[in-house]
């Protein structure tokens, strides 16, 4: 790697992009039909979208685009938040979304039998 110097002037260098968070992705599970999100969207349990746990602070804003690894396999989506949880902190990891099904099972979680969660790293995109 050639080390290229910054004009004079310019910052010496970007702010680092901040480490991904590591912790516990659920899922829906069946949800009755007509079901709405808290952002007012039908709930449609095979879009790439997610609930934020209401434990994070401060909450992430409807519209957000999140990136989401799979630990233990390296499988990696992009979710858009629309809706809240209501989940709580374990003492392992925070659960910190909720995943549709579809995108819960695109990362490579198990629905049927139901391993309940995936340990994953996020990463705010905007």
């Amino acid at each position: 790697m050639v080390a290229v110097a910054a004009p004079a002037g310019a910052a010496e260098s970007a702010p680092a992009r901040q480490a991904a968070e590591t912790c516990w992705a659920t899922h829906y599970g069946p949800q009755p039909p007509g079901a709405l999100t808290a952002s007012g969207e039908l709930f449609d349990n095979n879009a790439d979208t997610a609930a934020t746990s209401l434990t994070r602070n401060p909450q992430l804003p409807f519209g957000t685009l999140v990136r989401v690894t799979n630990v233990a396999n390296g499988a990696s989506l992009v979710v858009r938040i629309n809706d809240r949880g209501t989940f709580q902190q374990t003492p392992a990891e925070p659960k910190c979304l909720d995943l549709t099904d579809g995108a819960f099972s695109r990362l490579g979680g198990v629905l049927n039998p139901d391993q309940g969660h995936i340990v994953v790293t996020q990463e705010v995109l905007g």
